[in-house]
């Protein structure tokens, strides 16, 4: 008894240690790399259990039922029990993720060093894997975390092997998502953490996120146990198969998630340096101490609120790539263009009866909704008069409809002052559509962060 106590007091004071180990990063710059993963298993420690069964969650994104204990590994090897969000101390949230998408063909022995950065700090990380639409089921063999030290290369001691139900290898049945267990340790706010795995098998239609403005690492083989970056010797600009990535935080923090296309996914924004409107937001709220915390940046290039194509509609994906997410407060809903510009057919009426549907899907859920005007894109070659026509009544009813918990009008920040119909060139990435970093700054500038609390709850409620 006497072991076991001094083991949980042990954990407890790494636990409470690494608490004061925060990075943030401001204007655009990013701060020093955070320290790794504080106790964390050794590499053995999580295939003693091979025979308890992965906890698989449908692409819904189902979660253990509240209250259902879960288990931290310490150093020692021994379990330590963590009550879920019914004891009141702590609860999952999203700190990142990356929406779902069809990705070209699985490759088999191929492993991925899968670079992402952090939005709200907490405990306990863990990560969800996706074979949302894989034809077959998929089996991980190897998946560590760690943190960046520079390119492929990890920081000394950081990388560590994750657990899937105690066992070291899951298999992900097609169409579904799974979760991993958690770590132990504390996950410092704006960690650009690695995520490393490598799958046997893969084979026909991969699951991941094509324009992830992010530089990974690729290798044929297992090398994903390696700190080091000698066998990582290709790049990709996609996130393969990681789904998201959450934390364990007080009960009053909560996460936005931003429901969007290639502006959200930023496009036209600095490649590796997080400057994504979302990023730009997520530093926000970390200075600011709000409730909403974690960002989760669910952006498609090419997406729209109505049709499938690049990516599944805003519609057919919000609740796998939204709702599932744990620890959501807010939905902020920024799409349109790609309806509007595509000169299908699409009315105003038929954009505003699919933002009411999502609106009234989230607040169904119990979420707030933030919706977004639609930017000026005079300039790009789809413009025409007829389009924009269509986009300044759909902004009027985005702006008075009554809807929506809070609006954001992107238009009026993009705008240019003498011709309302284009982007101000200050902010333009140059196609006339997409901001650049400085567009991207001024609209998270824009969001009312105490709409994103939304203390007063969904609209629906009121």
């Amino acid at each position: 008894m006497r072991d076991q106590l001094t083991r949980a007091a042990a954990l407890a004071a790494v636990l409470l240690t690494a608490a004061a180990a925060t990075a943030t990063a401001t204007n655009g710059t990013t701060a020093a790399p955070p320290r790794a993963f504080d106790a964390a298993a050794p590499a053995g420690a999580a295939a003693r259990a091979a025979s308890v069964r992965p906890v698989l969650a449908q692409s819904t994104g189902a979660q253990r039922a509240p209250g259902q204990a879960e288990s931290l590994r310490a150093a020692s090897g021994h379990a330590v029990s963590v009550r879920a969000a019914s004891g009141a101390r702590s609860h999952e949230v999203v700190t990142w993720g990356a929406s779902a998408d069809r990705l070209g063909s699985g490759v088999p022995d191929r492993a991925y060093r899968l670079v992402v950065h952090t939005s709200v700090a907490g405990s306990a990380p863990r990560i969800r894997l996706s074979n949302a639409f894989g034809d077959r089921p998929l089996t991980f063999d190897s998946v560590w975390a760690g943190v960046q030290e520079s390119g492929a290369a990890l920081r000394p001691g950081s990388n560590r092997r994750l657990a899937f139900g105690g066992a070291a290898t899951v298999t992900v049945p097609a169409g579904r998502t799974v979760l991993s267990d958690p770590l132990p340790g504390r996950l410092p706010a704006g960690t650009d953490l690695v995520v490393s795995l490598h799958s046997p098998d893969a084979a026909g239609p991969a699951t991941g996120h094509g324009m992830a403005m992010q530089t990974s690492y690729t290798t044929q083989g297992d090398h994903t146990a390696e700190e080091g970056a000698g066998h990582w010797t290709s790049t990709t600009g996609s996130w393969f198969y990681l789904d998201s990535v959450s934390v364990r935080t007080a009960p009053r923090t909560a996460a936005v998630v931003a429901l969007g296309d290639s502006i959200t996914d930023g496009w036209h924004s600095s490649t590796d340096l997080n400057r994504r409107w979302p990023d730009y937001l997520a530093r926000r709220l970390g200075q600011a101490h709000t409730g909403v915390q974690g960002v989760a940046n669910e952006g498609i290039s090419g997406n729209k609120v109505l049709a499938d194509g690049a990516g599944q509609s805003a519609r057919n994906r919000l609740d796998r790539d939204v709702l599932s997410q744990p620890g959501v407060r807010t939905v902020f809903l920024f799409e349109g263009v790609n309806d509007i510009k595509a000169h299908t057919g699409v009315t105003a009426a038929d954009m505003i009866a699919g933002y009411r549907e999502i609106a009234a899907r989230a607040h169904a859920a119990g979420k707030c909704v933030v919706g977004a005007t639609v930017g000026p894109f005079k300039g790009w070659g789809e413009w025409d008069q007829a389009a924009e026509s269509v986009r300044q009544e759909v902004n009027a009813f985005l702006r008075d409809s009554g809807d929506f918990d809070a609006v954001t009008d992107f238009d009026r920040v993009l705008r240019s002052p003498y011709d309302p119909e284009r982007i101000l060139p200050f902010l333009d990435g140059g196609d006339h559509l997409h901001p650049n970093d400085k567009g991207m700054q001024a609209m998270a500038d824009a969001v009312d962060l105490t709409a994103l609390d939304c203390t007063g709850g969904p609209h629906s409620a009121r």
